[in-house]
């Protein structure tokens, strides 16, 4: 399973960015993608993410900027009114079963 993360980069406060992910291996037809982050000097946290199934699920933080939204196994992060407390580097993520795969990560910067 691999896991290619793209769309990171500077953006101004109230800015927009999108961010993607495409999953490619094998893996069971059942699992969820999504997207964690993690600031400097923090943990990592949940973003959002997408089941296959449907379901969609927002951090409390994000739920009225951020979109999610997924085609097969390609999921788009689609942010908007960006904050400086959005700077981390984001992580696409696949859980499937009992195993997780993480992503490289893509450093997103919102400072003017």
């Amino acid at each position: 399973v691999q896991l290619q993360a793209s769309g990171g980069g500077l953006v101004q406060p109230g800015g927009s960015l999108r961010l993607s992910c495409v999953v490619s291996g094998s893996f069971f037809r059942i699992n969820v993608i999504g997207w964690y982050r993690q600031a400097p000097g923090k943990e990592r946290e949940l973003v959002a993410t997408a089941a296959s199934g449907g379901n969609i699920r927002y951090a409390d933080s994000i739920k009225d900027r951020f979109n999610i939204s997924r085609a097969q196994n390609t999921v788009i992060l689609q942010m908007s009114s960006l904050e400086p407390e959005d700077t981390a580097v984001y992580y696409c993520n696949l859980r499937v079963l009992r195993n997780s795969f993480w992503g490289q990560g893509t450093l997103v910067t919102v400072s003017s």
